[in-house]
C-alpha cells in the first residue's frame, strides 16, 4: 500500500490491525509477569512488581524517543519526495545511534544503581529484595528492549507493520509461555518472570531484523550529516511520546509513596493491579497513534490535507470505542482483574472494586489523549503534543495526587487521573481543531 494513493480506509485498518496486535502483546510482557508472580508470591510479589514498573518506563520511553522522532521525519521525507532516500536514511541513521549511545547509559544505571533506583521509586525493605531478584536477567539484554522499539517504528514507515506486528507477537507468546515455564515448572518465582521477559525481547529483535534481508526494504545505514543537529530534531520530535512512558513512571512513583503514607500496603496492591489494567489501554491509544503516524507524516510532507482528515476521523472513532470498552469493563467487573493478577485477600476483595472504579473513569479519554500526541507530532508540532504529555502525565496530574489527600479524604486520590483527563481533553480538542482547519485542502490522491 502507498501512504499517497492508496484508499485510506483499508490501509488505516490494516496499520491499525498490525499495530493493535503488536502493542497489545506487549502490553502482555508487563501483565503476565505480574499476573504469574502475583499468583506465586500473592500481593508482595504484585507490590514489588509495581515498585518495578518504572524501570520499564524509562526504557520503553527512551526507545519510543529514538524510534517514534526519527521515523516521523524520515516518514515526512519520504512524502515530499520519493529522492529523499539517503536524506531519510539518515535519520533513520541517526536514531539507530542514538539509541545505542541511551542503552549504553541505562544499562549501566540498571547493572550497578538497581538498589538506589527501586528505594526511589518507592520501594520497602520488604519488597527490595524481589525487585532486585526480578531485575537481575535484565540486566544482561537492557539494549534489546529499545531496539525493539526503534525498529518496530521504522518497520511501519518502512512499509512492512505485518512483520513488526508478527515479531511482538512471536516474543509475547513466548513470554507468556516462559513465564509459566520459569516461574513455576522450574520454581525459579520472581526472576524467572524477569527471565522469560528477556528471553521474549530478544526472539522479537531477531526477527525484526529479518527486514533487513526483504526485498522490500528501504532502510539502509548511511553516515548521517550534521549528526548533532539530527538527534536534537529526533529528540524533539519525539519527546512527548517518550515521556508518556516517563511519566507514567513518574505518576506510579508518586502514586506509590502517597498510596503507602495515606492507605497501606493493600491499597498498593490495587494500584499495582490498575497499572496493568492502564498498561492495557495505554497499548490501544498506543496503536491508534502508531498505525496514524506513518500515513500521516507522509501525507502531511506531500501537502494532502484531505487525507489527513480522513484518517483522522478513523482514528477519533477508534479511540472512542477504545475508551468505552475499558471503562465499561472496569466499572462491571473490577474484582475480575483482581483474581487474574494475584491471589488476593478478603480485604483487597472488599477495597478493590471503588478503587478501580474510581481509577477507571480515566479510561474514557486516556486513548483521545495520548492518539493527540502522535497526531500534533506527525504534523511537526511538537510544542502542542509536548504540552500535552507534560500536562497529563507529570504536572496537572501530579498536583492532583500529591493534594487530593491531604484536602479530601484519603481514598480521593483515586480521581486524580479523571480530573486530570477530562482538563486535558479540552485543550486538546481546541488545538487539534486549530491545526486540522489550518491544512491544505489540495487532494491529489489517486485510490488504489
Amino acid at each position: 500500500m502507498d501512504f499517497l494513493t492508496s484508499k485510506m480506509k483499508p490501509m488505516y485498518f490494516k496499520y491499525l490491525g498490525a499495530a493493535f496486535g503488536s502493542a497489545l502483546i506487549s502490553s502482555i510482557y508487563g501483565v503476565v509477569d505480574m499476573a504469574m508472580v502475583g499468583q506465586y508470591q500473592g500481593p508482595q510479589g504484585t507490590a514489588a512488581m509495581a515498585v518495578v514498573s518504572p524501570i520499564w518506563n524509562i526504557i520503553y520511553s527512551l526507545g519510543l524517543l529514538m524510534g517514534i522522532g526519527g521515523s516521523v521525519l524520515f516518514g515526512t521525507l519520504r512524502g515530499k519526495s520519493r529522492k529523499n532516500q539517503r536524506q531519510s536514511n539518515e535519520f533513520f541513521s541517526a536514531a539507530v545511534l542514538g539509541t545505542a549511545i541511551l542503552s549504553v547509559i541505562v544499562w549501566i544505571a540498571v547493572i550497578f544503581f538497581d538498589r538506589e533506583l527501586f528505594l526511589l521509586f518507592g520501594a520497602e525493605e520488604t519488597l527490595l529484595p524481589l525487585a532486585r531478584r526480578y531485575i537481575l536477567p535484565v540486566k544482561f539484554a537492557v539494549p534489546s528492549f529499545l531496539f525493539t522499539q526503534l525498529i518496530s517504528a521504522f518497520l511501519r514507515n518502512d512499509g512492512d507493520p505485518g512483520l513488526a506486528a508478527k515479531a511482538v507477537v512471536c516474543g509475547g507468546v513466548f513470554n507468556v509461555f516462559g513465564d509459566y515455564f520459569f516461574v513455576f515448572a522450574l520454581d525459579l518465582g520472581i526472576f524467572g518472570a524477569g527471565l522469560a521477559t528477556v528471553l521474549g525481547s530478544l526472539f522479537s529483535l531477531i526477527i525484526m531484523c529479518t527486514h533487513f534481508f526483504s526485498p522490500k526494504n528501504t532502510l539502509r545505514f548511511v553516515k548521517p550529516t550534521q549528526l548533532p543537529a539530527k538527534l536534537k530534531s529526533i529528540t524533539i520530535t519525539g519527546f512527548s511520546t517518550f515521556f508518556i512512558d516517563i511519566a507514567m513512571g513518574i505518576l506510579t512513583v508518586l502514586f506509590n509513596r502517597q498510596i503507602l503514607k495515606y492507605l497501606g500496603t493493600d491499597a498498593l496492591s490495587v494500584y499495582g493491579i490498575i497499572i496493568n489494567i492502564s498498561t492495557f489501554v495505554q497499548c490501544c491509544a498506543y496503536s491508534i497513534g502508531q498505525a496514524s503516524q506513518p500515513i500521516i507524516s507522509a501525507n502531511y510532507g506531500a501537502g494532502m490535507g484531505n487525507r489527513i482528515r480522513e484518517v483522522l476521523n478513523y482514528a477519533i472513532a477508534t479511540t472512542f470505542v477504545f475508551g468505552l470498552v475499558w471503562t465499561g469493563v472496569s466499572l462491571a467487573v473490577p474484582n475480575v482483574f483482581v483474581r487474574i493478577f494475584m491471589t488476593p485477600t478478603e480485604e483487597i476483595l472488599q477495597i478493590a472494586p471503588s478503587i478501580i472504579r474510581s481509577y477507571g473513569i480515566s479510561f474514557l479519554l486516556l486513548p483521545f489523549n495520548i492518539f493527540s500526541t502522535y497526531y500534533f507530532q506527525a504534523l511537526l508540532k511538537p510544542t502542542t503534543s509536548f504540552l500535552v504529555s507534560v500536562a497529563r502525565g507529570a504536572l496537572i496530574s501530579g498536583i492532583l495526587i500529591l493534594l487530593l489527600p491531604t484536602v479530601a479524604p484519603a481514598a480521593s486520590i483515586w480521581f486524580a487521573m479523571p480530573i486530570t483527563e477530562l482538563i486535558v481533553f479540552v485543550y486538546v480538542f481546541v488545538m487539534m481543531r486549530r491545526y486540522t482547519k489550518r491544512l491544505p485542502g489540495r487532494n491529489t490522491e489517486t485510490a488504489v
